[in-house]
């Protein structure tokens, strides 16, 4: 579905946690939220059984159901769940609800059994060893999710895609607006045929060359570039170009181009060249606000991290906050 592109704001990625299960008898709640794709090697058994990436609660003989309570690393807006019980055949559960609340700083397990939740998603059927996605139309800022396996039953991960919604009066004055924990986007590129843009706006360094952008190698005289949308309108200061883990396959050159809300485009970083598996820092000369930047590579290649950093407009913020 259209919204599973959006970011996962359940992700260990983004700081995600498990706050509280009532059991994880068989497998840990904590891989729910884990960024990478659930894996299996079967046949593989410890003193409870066979071993599993994934939610697994044991079989309940009570009334009742199972459930896990998720912090989202990102804060937002949520278009859709995908609760992912691959691996899981005889031992998913049939049936799951989802339901979110929003509360302020860090509650804890006591207040967030007190909370009053909504309920985003009603009971659903669910089919075993295989993704189930769910669109969500409640369009409300949420902080917690709280996954209901009816009656109990393993699933090996929950993505909460979404919009991130970021709370202004928690950023700095300067913060890189590029970043997807912020709410910045991809919204279109020449290429992508070894890795998506939106890798180079997530969180930390790049793990290796996997964990960034890369594109197919040019025959013609174009070059390759991405365009993002960024957190909120800002006057940027600092660019991050950062190649690390490419070596043989760098970018040589790259620019990088403003666009305001009008369209109209302002040069922020004229064509400058660029060294393999080196993290760069370009100062960006004072220019206007800016709502979108073109990252053009020449004439193609790969990039581990993308940082914009810059002052925000805080009432654009605040606004989507709902303050």
């Amino acid at each position: 579905m259209e919204f599973s592109a959006l970011p996962d704001l359940a992700s260990r990625a983004f700081g995600g946690g498990v706050v509280y299960c009532n059991d994880e008898f068989f497998a840990a709640a904590d891989h729910l939220v884990l960024p990478d794709p659930p894996g299996h090697a079967p046949k593989t058994f410890d003193h409870k059984g066979q071993v599993y990436d994934g939610w697994e609660t044991r079989r309940r003989r009570t009334p009742g159901h199972d459930f896990a309570v998720i912090r989202l690393g990102a804060p937002g807006v949520i278009h859709g769940v995908d609760i992912d019980t691959a691996f899981f055949t005889g031992n998913y559960p049939p049936f799951a609800s989802v339901e979110a609340v929003e509360l302020p700083g860090y509650p804890g397990p006591d207040e967030l059994a007190d909370a009053e939740w909504v309920e985003i998603l009603p009971r659903s059927e669910l089919k075993g060893d295989g993704r189930n996605l769910y669109p969500v139309e409640t369009r409300r800022r949420f902080t917690h999710v709280r996954l209901n396996i009816l009656p109990d039953g393993g699933v090996a991960r929950l993505r909460v895609h979404g919009e991130v919604v970021p709370d202004p009066d928690l950023l700095p004055k300067v913060f890189d607006v590029a970043a997807a924990e912020y709410g910045a986007t991809v919204v279109d590129c020449s290429n992508m045929f070894y890795g998506n843009p939106a890798r180079m706006l997530m969180p930390g360094l790049a793990r290796n060359m996997g964990d960034g952008w890369e594109t197919s190698r040019r025959r013609d005289d174009g070059n390759d570039w991405v365009l993002v949308r960024l957190a909120a309108p800002a006057v940027l200061k600092f660019a991050d170009l950062d190649t690390s883990h490419f070596k043989g396959n760098a970018p040589g050159w790259a620019t990088l181009t403003g666009f305001d809300d009008q369209g109209a485009s302002f040069e922020l970083l004229p064509r400058t060249a660029l060294r393999p598996d080196t993290p760069h820092r370009f100062r960006l000369d004072d220019g206007p606000e800016v709502t979108q930047v073109r990252l053009d590579v020449f004439p193609d290649g790969g990039m581990a991290r993308l940082r914009l950093l810059g002052r925000a407009d805080r009432a654009y913020l605040r606004a989507r906050l709902g303050r």
